[in-house]
């Protein structure tokens, strides 16, 4: 199962660089500092442009439970949505990730978005399992959406890796 529409939302798990998607904004599992090193927000640097990260720095540190928007550089988006899940420890938890998901969703609806993409929140160097990651995200997003007010059309859940994506898709397929 790679898309669903669940209350006029169209939900989409895709293989590949979320980099390279068209969509008006791009959420980064950032640390509380903002500082955009290894990962996604790594690959985001290096295809976007170290501005989005000079951007970031400028707006922190953050709290987890809060999220900032900068440009996307010479990405296809709009925005980049920067929600730490973790601070400079390199840790985090299944309530942070949460608390990673729902600060995203909200920035995302104060910028009137109608496209987003998520990578796996927590996974990389935070350490939480990919099924557990999967599972809280698309549980908020569908708390989110039940809400009955989004702007969003579509939600993209993209990774690299080939095995998050198969927990996104299951997970997906427990939405229908």
């Amino acid at each position: 199962m790679d898309k669903v529409v669940y209350r006029g939302v169209e939900i989409e798990v895709m293989h590949g660089d979320i980099t390279k998607l068209e969509v008006e904004a791009i959420v980064n599992a950032a640390n509380t500092h903002l500082i955009m090193g290894g990962g996604v927000a790594g690959a985001i640097k290096r295809a976007g442009g170290k501005e989005i990260e000079e951007e970031a720095v400028r707006q922190g540190p953050i709290k987890i439970g809060s999220a900032i928007a900068t440009s996307a550089g010479r990405l296809k988006a709009k925005y980049v949505i920067h929600s730490p899940t973790m601070e400079l420890d390199f840790k985090t938890d299944e309530e942070k990730v949460r608390l990673a998901m729902i600060a995203a969703l909200r920035k995302a609806e104060e910028l009137k978005v109608k496209s987003i993409a998520f990578p796996a929140l927590g996974t990389g160097v935070g350490g939480l399992p990919k099924d557990l990651a999967a599972k809280i995200m698309i549980e908020e997003l569908k708390k989110h959406l039940d809400s009955g007010r989004s702007s969003l059309k579509r939600v993209v859940f993209a990774d690299i890796n080939a095995d998050q994506v198969g927990f996104f898709r299951k997970e997906l397929e427990a939405l229908k």
